[in-house]
């Protein structure tokens, strides 16, 4: 059993132990468990850049807590060809013994990151699991609210450690494994499952991406993948493990991170994302993030900790 520390919040430059060293990368705050190691990482990509990722004993877990570049993307080596990419959520996890190769072009982002030991997670899929395009498509874009949930959970557990830390940290762990695991598993293995076609869901993710003043619904979504409102909900759930609503949801709440690093008023970030009220907006914020957009906006502009 691995040893069970807390490290509280201090500028280091070589974090949870890896294959190899990341590059670029602070961690501010660490709590080492049984199974797992979790650890607050700001991350600073100078400029444009490719890098290879593998890991081949655990789930690499990464909510990212600031706006997520939109032009980060992401191949599976042995499984795409070199054109297909895939823009990444903000909260991804990146399965063992795969490889990746991931663009930016470059940036910083702060992020929680849980590096799950694979064990912990693979004995609740099925035996008969097999990593297909379409479960590897939902590695790279969670919109989980259970897993997500339980993530931020550990992100006030490294601000804001106790005594209990370590002990309720390996708990929410434990229901993190079966989480990640049911939304896996939720995932349909191929087109004959009732999932959507790949260039449908590349469809789906360039609207959703794409600066618009008009966001999209589920209705035009549907339109765009020529299936009907109820066939396109379904096939989407198949695909992704999640509907589309929460889909929607988690990238309205990625498009308002990014605007609050501008000059818009919170009143004119609801009304361009078509939140019914500043209100509404700041309730589902805070929902998603653990903080409101206001204090999120004043803690990105002051360079503070997460």
């Amino acid at each position: 059993m691995a040893s069970q520390t807390y490290s509280a919040p201090g500028r280091r430059t070589s974090p949870a132990p890896s294959r190899r060293q990341e590059r670029n990368l602070e961690v501010d705050a660490e709590i080492q468990l049984a199974h797992a190691h979790v650890f607050l990482a700001k991350l600073d990509h100078k400029g444009q850049e490719q890098h290879a990722f593998r890991r081949d004993r655990v789930y690499w877990i990464d909510l990212c807590l600031t706006p997520r570049r939109p032009n980060v993307a992401a191949r599976f080596c042995d499984h795409w060809s070199p054109a297909r990419h895939m823009q990444l959520g903000s909260l991804i996890a990146l399965p063992p013994r795969k490889r990746l190769v991931i663009s930016t072009a470059g940036g910083r982002h702060v992020s929680l990151i849980c590096q799950l030991q694979a064990q912990a997670v693979e004995r609740w899929l099925p035996d008969d699991y097999v990593w297909t395009e379409r479960r590897l498509e939902a590695s790279l874009g969670i919109a989980n609210e259970a897993i997500k949930s339980l993530m931020l959970r550990l992100n006030e557990e490294l601000k804001r450690p106790s005594s209990s830390s370590v002990a309720l940290c390996d708990a929410i762990v434990a229901q993190l494994a079966i989480e990640l695991a049911r939304h896996f598993a939720a995932a349909s293995a191929a087109d004959t499952k009732g999932g959507l076609a790949s260039w449908r869901l590349r469809a789906v993710d360039e609207r959703v991406a794409e600066p618009s003043e008009i966001y999209p619904t589920a209705a035009e979504l549907a339109r765009l993948c020529r299936l009907s409102p109820r066939q396109f909900s379904r096939a989407f759930r198949a695909s992704r493990g999640c509907s589309i609503g929460s889909y929607l949801a988690q990238a309205r709440i990625e498009a308002a991170k990014r605007r609050l690093f501008t000059k818009e008023s919170i009143a004119q970030i609801a009304a361009a994302l078509g939140y019914s009220s500043q209100s509404s907006f700041c309730a589902s914020f805070r929902r998603s993030t653990g903080t409101t957009p206001g204090l999120f906006r004043k803690q990105s502009s002051l360079g503070r900790r997460y």
